[in-house]
């Protein structure tokens, strides 16, 4: 009995058989490596551990977990500008995902597809063939002015006030009309490119939806 009472007091006065592990002496609570590669164990967290980046590990020494080094200006604006970047891909990439499947519901076959971009193809030939129409009658009315100024000049009577700003006038409204039909001829010319990029793309999504169900 008197011999049992002696050990149990000598493994009180020991304690925890890992703190007496000289392994687990040589261990702090932090540990970090020093910028020469040296690798520091400390039980309070210094101003080197946290300038390098730490881990904190337990008894045995095994990492429980880690803390990076505080990034540099540079590396924060790194950051920041490649975080911007992978948002705006994955809005971009949402915002396709988005028209493809309005493209698909709005056009269930091939045809319907073909069917809406020649109906939008006339719609714009139509559009140009009322614009040249305009400017037409817009250069008679400038060349029976001009004609009627050119007259009144060789008569040798001045061009009344009124009649030369009607010419001016008139010159503005078919210099604008020339610049209108120049960008809607230019608007055609991108949307039918455009035909062509579209029913390719639309070709693409019904191969993969046809491959997805195979």
């Amino acid at each position: 009995m008197r011999s049992a009472l002696v050990a149990l007091l000598a493994m009180l006065v020991a304690g925890p058989c890992w703190a007496a592990s000289p392994q687990n002496q040589k261990h702090g609570r932090y540990k970090w490596i020093d910028g020469e590669g040296a690798v520091h164990y400390t039980d309070v967290l210094t101003p080197e551990a946290a300038k390098f980046g730490y881990d904190v590990v337990n008894p045995q020494g095994v990492v429980i977990k880690h803390v990076d080094r505080p990034k540099t200006p540079e590396e924060k604006a790194a950051a920041k500008a490649e975080l911007a970047k992978a948002t705006s891909a994955k809005e971009a990439a949402e915002t396709r995902a988005r028209s493809d499947a309005q493209l698909l519901a709005a056009y269930p076959t091939e045809d319907d597809l073909k069917r809406a971009q020649h109906q939008q193809s006339e719609m714009l030939d139509q559009n140009l063939t009322s614009a040249h129409i305009s400017l037409q009658s817009q250069e008679k009315s400038l060349a029976e002015l001009l004609g009627h100024a050119a007259e009144l000049d060789s008569s040798g009577k001045p061009v009344p006030t009124t009649l030369a700003k009607r010419i001016a006038d008139l010159r503005k409204q078919v210099e604008d009309q020339r610049s209108y039909i120049d960008r809607k001829q230019k608007e055609r010319e991108d949307t039918i490119a455009h035909f062509d990029d579209e029913l390719a793309h639309y070709r693409s999504l019904k191969d993969k939806i046809e491959a997805d169900r195979r």
